[in-house]
């Protein structure tokens, strides 16, 4: 369910908005453009397979020099997203990140994996992948030229889609 204000913003929505900040409801929200898109926690399911992704990732990231985060605000105050995990060179630090090596994003149902692909080529995001547990797929995407090519594999982590569906225990 979409809902949108348009005008002024009514002061009971800035208070539900700071309501779920002070109770760290928030973690997932984020804003495109100035609004403000309020995305609920992930699934028991989400939760997993972000793990049995991690997992499998994390000796490959760290051979090719990246760090590895949870989720974390791509972009900058009033415009960002919240990707499921990202992999970076050197050591980030701060709120806001400029971008990432690589995005990882899983797909739960009625979020907006999808909308966010362009944002993250215009960020400069080098690689995405895109697990998603209902239909048991990953999928990878390289940056080439500012524009993302599904290439099924990651060149930075030298891994391919198959071997990471093969390598997921799916729920």
């Amino acid at each position: 369910m979409r809902t949108i204000v348009l005008g002024e913003r009514p002061q009971i929505l800035d208070e539900f908005i700071a309501r779920r900040e002070s109770l760290g409801q928030d973690t997932f929200d984020e804003i495109w453009n100035g609004e403000y898109h309020i995305a609920p926690g992930p699934s028991a399911e989400h939760g997993r397979v972000d793990d049995e992704i991690s997992a499998l990732l994390r000796i490959r990231a760290r051979a090719a020099g990246l760090v590895g985060t949870g989720p974390f605000n791509l972009g900058r105050r009033n415009d960002y997203r919240v990707p499921d995990g990202g992999l970076h060179r050197g050591n980030p630090t701060g709120v806001y990140l400029s971008t990432a090596a690589v995005v990882i994003e899983v797909v739960s149902p009625d979020d907006e994996t999808y909308a966010k692909i362009d944002f993250y080529a215009a960020h400069g995001v080098g690689e995405l992948i895109v697990a998603d547990p209902n239909r048991r797929t990953v999928r990878i995407w390289q940056l080439v030229d500012g524009k993302y090519d599904e290439t099924g594999r990651s060149d930075l982590l030298d891994v391919t889609a198959t071997e990471l569906i093969d390598g997921i225990d799916w729920p």
